[in-house]
């Protein structure tokens, strides 16, 4: 199932080069129906988003939800999955309260200069639904916003509209949720960048999606914030002398989220390599997305060196990557979020761990990582001086409007130091 390629043959260059361009390609082939749908949503507001939701699955009765049975949603669920649930917001919730920043204030000789902190007003968090579930992407796209102190937190997610939706109106109630938009794909993403009769426009969208809701999210941010391309799951395991079984099973099992899923093995080792290629056609038998998904994007790099395999890696930048020890930390400057050792499944960071599972994909991961309190917040700096300050300093700034030609700056300036 995984396609291998050895270091040093035109097939091996290709093969990457395809990859390092994955998110650039991936966007053009969504990019024209994407614009279809966002132009009509804007046009047409609540009508265009519904008439897509039932072109794409099913009208939503009531497309916003305001009073959702969240606690009674909670207690009904199993009690092994509320617990498991209440666990995840628990320590997501935890992992992410240490990013919060106060801001500073300093003064220095009548100069005070400091930032503020502040949530924005109003997020819209999305969450993949329709014939699957996702209650973990609730908790891990929401509870940041509200550890940031966001007022108005509106999910986006198409509802099944049967009892399977307890296990979303659980989440969203333990995520501090206010409401739930029933709709999902690109029309969701216009709804909330441009508001409708029904669902209020917000002032930044995040979240996972498929190709084609990551395409939408790039679409509007000229209109409303986003975070991050974070579409089609990655995982790239760079391993010298790891288990093969357990490589096997994490290729496997993000394989599985998704058709587009893209899942690599970097090795040295061309024994290695042989192994996990043949416990990945193992372990994906009856698994139909997994090997769909391995079958299309599925790679095995084998490479001449271990420098020439941590260099691909960087080079590939993923959104998950696993690595053998902690020493891997020195090399590894492109990632998501990194995994170390054969204990650390990539699967307890998308449900349990409590750092966040909303990750850059398409290589955005060589200028961020994944989603944090600090995506719902604005850093405002403030300033003030006194007239003192101002008379010592402030012929300095004169000095550089003028040599830029500026001289309204320069005036502002010196009129007030008078």
């Amino acid at each position: 199932m995984l396609a291998t390629f050895v270091e040093g043959t035109p097939e091996f260059d290709a093969a990457l080069r395809r990859l390092e361009s994955r998110g650039e390609s991936d966007f053009a082939r969504a990019e024209p129906i994407v614009r279809e749908i966002l132009d009509a949503v804007r046009r047409e507001g609540d009508e265009a988003v519904q008439r897509y939701n039932e072109r794409f699955g099913r009208r939503a009765p009531h497309l916003v939800v305001r009073e959702y049975p969240g606690a009674a949603a909670l207690a009904r669920l199993p009690a092994d999955v509320r617990e498991a649930m209440a666990l995840a917001a628990t320590r997501v919730r935890a992992f992410h309260a240490h990013e919060k920043d106060v801001g500073f204030r300093y003064d220095e000789a009548g100069i005070t200069l400091g930032v503020r902190v502040l949530p924005v007003s109003r997020a819209g968090v999305y969450a993949p639904g329709g014939k699957a579930r996702y209650p973990s992407s609730v908790i891990m796209s929401a509870v940041p916003a509200q550890v940031a102190g966001v007022p108005e937190i509106i999910l986006a997610t198409p509802l099944a509209g049967d009892e399977s939706d307890d296990i979303i109106y659980a989440a969203a109630y333990l995520s501090g949720v206010s409401a739930i938009v029933d709709a999902g794909g690109a029309q969701a993403i216009g709804a909330l960048a441009y508001g409708t009769a029904s669902v209020p426009q917000v002032d930044k969208i995040v979240g996972p999606g498929n190709l084609y809701v990551t395409a939408a999210k790039m679409a509007v941010s000229h209109h409303t914030g986003v975070d991050m391309p974070a579409g089609p799951t990655e995982i790239v395991v760079a391993s010298e002398d790891g288990d093969s079984t357990g490589i096997a099973a994490d290729l496997v099992a993000q394989a599985e989220h998704d058709p587009e899923a893209l899942a690599v093995f970097i090795t040295s080792k061309p024994e290695l390599a042989l192994e996990v290629v043949l416990e990945v056609k193992r372990q994906s038998q009856g698994n139909q997305v997994a090997q769909q998904s391995l079958a299309a994007q599925g790679v095995a790099f084998v490479t001449k060196t271990v420098e020439e395999a941590h260099s691909l890696t960087n080079r590939l930048a993923p959104e998950h990557l696993t690595v053998d020890t902690g020493a891997d930390l020195r090399w590894v400057k492109n990632a998501g979020s990194i995994f170390i050792g054969h204990h650390t499944p990539q699967s307890m960071g998308d449900y349990i761990s409590g750092p966040n599972h909303v990750l850059p994909t398409g290589r955005n991961g060589r200028v961020r990582g994944g989603l944090s309190v600090l995506d719902f917040v604005k850093v405002i700096t403030v300033q003030q001086y006194t007239l003192d300050a101002l008379r010592e300093v402030g012929p300095h700034t004169i000095a550089l409007a003028e040599a830029e030609g500026l001289v309204g700056h320069a005036e502002s300036v010196r009129v007030r130091m008078r």
